[in-house]
């Protein structure tokens, strides 16, 4: 096997236009038009609107390369296009070679009949997509839910949903070689498939089952050798020949070190090796597959509360956290594997194990699930299908869409990340009905695509893993009935959509909650990346640009005065949504957790953004964590404290939920002080804390201190400290943190440098200060903490990174540290001291 890239630079210009200027493969037009001056950047202001004509106009590619003699002299050679987005017509030396219409799918094109031995050339065509959409649609509509800004009928083509715009989205319809292209040459035979599967029944042992596929060109007799490799030693060897097309063999891996999701347990990787000899033993292909020893399904059984909706891991069931996944860019190509690596570690830092990769953006890059496996974070991967109906009626479509879900299950099975492959996003919640009508699609029509062709491809190409026809889906019959809390996975939006508080989340007892959550506006550095001074007001026409919710900047504000006094500035207006959505998601997440073992996971919508807006992400586009990101490493922490209070009793009930495989001992402490910072109550005592469950721990009784004290001025602390260490703080009030009569806490701190680069920050306050929070302008600075309550005389030392080259003089310059208590007051009333 030989492999001849044809990555790197090639030349680009629009379609019926000589003015070719130079491109990157990898790459799209629009990061093409950027890098070469012809457009500005994107995301600035309201520019996305002015540029809508990238997507309306076809782009032709095209580069020269030279081929060796001796490449030729193989019998096969393959063009092996990774990613064609999406419509793009193939020519080499002026010979049309192929045609594709797919963004997802691995494309093989034998081409050694057009070439020449020196020097050759490639071009490529792409059409238009909201041409060809357009054409479609005209024939026969196909309803989806879009606002009128976004292109009606995306669905008949295989495309990144989300290029076409969403309600968190920019609206850039791209075009472009998005993934490597090569050209393969070999002789025989080469492997065209891999496929390992695990047997853990016998006790110290797991046993492999490894089987290859191999094209062959000639009849020559061939034999497999397998090798499995761990730390660098091999632990496994075997080999088989090669009959009909295929070799299979059983290695035996003696005291398995087991994969476990992040906070359970290792990462230990193992690495299958196949070898395609001939019969003297010459090797003519190699392939590997990284893979981790574990057992990770689906359980779905009656219990007391209806059917269970739990992953369990080496037959140990898991309470699964974390948050669902978009594309980190809207130029899917310039994520770079450093940007994946960021961000997952972000998301496995925060005590998160699993991720859904949402069915409106693409099958992510290989770096992607390898960092998920190296970290611990199971993958909930979804088809790319979502909130649209699909054309199953469609014989060609639905043979592209087998084929495609076929690359994409066989490139990704051997992850030991991927937890579930599920068919859909949303689909059931509107977009099926009885029959065809201008919002849906047939249950009959859906079913061939969902309950059949994608189920059937699973089952023959990964049958160790387990399927899901869509998110939210009900299993039982009625499938109008997506949303049932005694089963399958839920999407709740009645608050933020439904505009209901969110104290409902705690009347929500469904047993896994796949989709929820908050807005929130990015910080002010992030905003000052895309406006202009006079665009920095909540409702100006820039800020409303980048808010694509229909009913986001409202929505905000509406809650924001429910839970806190109105803030004084915009920026404070900016920090502040972003404590409001850290409030909302913790409400629902710490009751869920409490809610243990009826409900078992929590995925936040969302991790990250595409582009710098307000939306949903805890992390925002330039990987500035929010403030509901700290919070959630708190919430999702193994061990967690928290509060239930009782108005109307003047109570509250302390919990720690558990996700440690082990109980642990651990000492509670609960403290109740007034807002000057004054010592009411303690309450102090040492456990025992149950493994993998919550447990009701106390019931503290603040009625008399209520009585003399009133529910305004009261602050109920709780901690809990293993080891020497307080792994977990919580806070409780009776009435909202508006209505908190809190004192100006005097905030203070002092810096010390550990390293050029390495600062600690110890922070005091003279009374109790809420969601205190230190920033540093533009400097990306990162933090083990932030967004934290700080009590009056006992103060917090927080370590933080800057940027290398960062002088002391500018990081005091551009420093400033708040609370709650900020958020309020005029800025005239606030000195500098407290800000500085």
């Amino acid at each position: 096997m030989r492999q001849l890239s044809l990555d790197g630079a090639w030349r680009v210009a629009q379609a019926e236009s000589l003015d070719e200027f130079p491109a990157q493969v990898p790459g799209t037009i629009h990061t093409d038009l950027l890098a070469a001056g012809r457009i500005e950047d994107p995301f600035y202001r309201d520019r996305e609107t002015a540029l809508q004509w990238i997507g309306e106009s076809g782009w032709i590619y095209r580069r020269q390369f030279s081929v060796p003699e001796d490449f030729l002299q193989h019998e096969r050679v393959l063009l092996h296009c990774l990613g064609l987005d999406t419509l793009a017509t193939i020519s080499i030396n002026g010979v049309e070679v192929a045609q594709t219409d797919n963004m997802f799918r691995t494309w093989d094109f034998d081409v050694r009949q057009f070439l020449r031995a020196g020097e050759n050339e490639i071009a490529m065509y792409f059409a238009p997509a909201p041409v060809y959409i357009r054409e479609r649609q005209h024939l026969r509509t196909l309803p989806g839910w879009s606002p009128a800004n976004e292109m009606k009928g995306r669905s008949w083509l295989r495309k990144e949903p989300c290029n076409f715009g969403w309600d968190w989205g920019p609206i850039f319809i791209t075009c472009g070689i998005w993934r490597s292209l090569s050209l393969l040459a070999f002789d025989s035979a080469r492997l065209s498939d891999f496929q390992v599967q695990q047997d853990h029944t016998t006790p110290g042992q797991v046993t492999l089952t490894v089987q290859v596929s191999v094209e062959q060109i000639s009849d020559t007799p061939l034999r497999a050798i397998f090798t499995v490799e761990y730390d660098g030693q091999t632990v496994a060897t075997a080999s088989a020949e090669v009959n009909e097309h295929a070799a299979t063999a059983t290695l035996a891996i003696a005291d398995p070190r087991l994969w476990w999701p992040n906070g359970l347990g290792e990462q230990p990787l193992y690495t299958v090796h196949c070898r395609l000899a001939d019969a003297a033993d010459a090797t003519l292909d190699t392939q590997s597959r990284r893979i981790g020893l574990r057992t990770l399904k689906l359980q779905r059984v009656q219990d007391t509360w209806g059917e269970s909706f739990q992953f369990r891991v080496n037959d140990v069931p898991f309470f699964a956290k974390g948050a669902n996944w978009i594309p980190a860019d809207t130029f899917a190509p310039r994520v770079t594997r450093a940007q994946y690596s960021a961000l997952l570690h972000d998301a496995a830092e925060a005590n998160m194990n699993m991720l859904r990769a949402w069915g409106g953006g693409i099958y992510e890059d290989d770096a992607f699930y390898e960092l998920c496996d190296e970290l611990g974070l199971c993958v909930w991967q979804d088809f790319i299908f979502a909130c649209n109906c699909y054309p199953s009626f469609d014989e060609e479509f639905m043979q592209s869409v087998r084929a495609e879900a076929g690359d994409i299950v066989r490139r990704l099975r051997h992850h030991p990340c991927i937890a579930l492959w599920c068919g859909n996003n949303e689909l059931e919640m509107g977009n099926v009905g009885p029959q065809w009508d201008e919002n849906h699609v047939s249950w009959d029509d859906y079913s061939l695509l969902f309950d059949h062709l994608l189920p059937e491809v699973v089952n023959a190409l990964d049958p160790q893993r387990d399927y899901w026809p869509s998110s939210p889906h009900s299993p039982h019959g009625n499938r109008e009935d997506f949303n049932n809390p005694s089963i399958g996975d839920a999407h709740l939006w009645d608050v933020w959509h439904g505009k209901k508080p969110f104290e409902y989340y705690r009347t929500c007892n469904h047993r896994f909650v796949s989709e929820f959550g908050f807005q929130s506006f990015p910080e002010p550095s992030t905003v000052a990346r895309f406006t202009e001074p006079e665009d920095r007001n909540i409702t100006s026409f820039v800020m409303e640009h980048h808010q694509r919710s229909w009913i986001g900047n409202g929505t905000i504000l509406t809650y924001m005065l429910e839970w806190f006094q109105l803030p004084t500035t915009f920026d404070m207006t900016l920090w502040l949504s972003q404590i409001l959505q850290g409030v909302g998601v913790q409400y629902g997440v710490e009751h869920w957790r409490r809610n243990m073992p009826r409900t078992m996971g929590t995925l936040y919508w969302q991790l990250n953004d595409c582009w710098p807006v307000a939306s949903w992400a805890s992390i925002d586009y330039y990987g500035r964590w929010k403030a509901s990101h700290y919070l959630a490493k708190r919430f999702y922490a193994p061990l967690l404290i928290s509060g239930v209070e009782d108005l109307d009793k003047g109570t509250i009930d302390v919990h720690v939920t558990s996700d440690l495989r082990q109980p642990a001992a651990c000492t509670l402490i609960c403290k109740i002080t007034d807002t000057l910072g004054k010592a009411l109550a303690e309450e102090r005592r040492d456990l025992t804390i149950p493994a993998q469950q919550d447990h009701l721990l106390t019931t503290l009784d603040a009625q008399a201190l209520l009585a003399t004290h009133g529910r305004r001025d009261l602050l109920v602390w709780m901690e809990l400290w293993r080891d020497g260490e307080c792994v977990s703080t919580n806070i409780s009030t009776f009435v909202r943190p508006k209505h908190l009569t809190l004192r100006d806490p005097h905030l203070s701190y002092d810096m010390q440098a550990e390293s050029a680069t390495q600062y600690l920050l110890t922070l005091r306050a003279e009374a109790p200060a809420l969601w205190v929070w230190f920033s540093a302008g533009a400097l990306a600075i990162r933090c083990n903490d932030n967004f934290f309550h700080l009590r009056a005389g006992e103060p917090i030392t927080i370590r933080f990174t800057v940027p290398a080259g960062t002088t002391r003089t500018e990081l005091e310059s551009t420093l400033r540290v708040c609370s709650l208590y900020d958020t309020f007051q005029p800025p005239l009333d606030r000195p500098e001291s407290l800000i500085r």
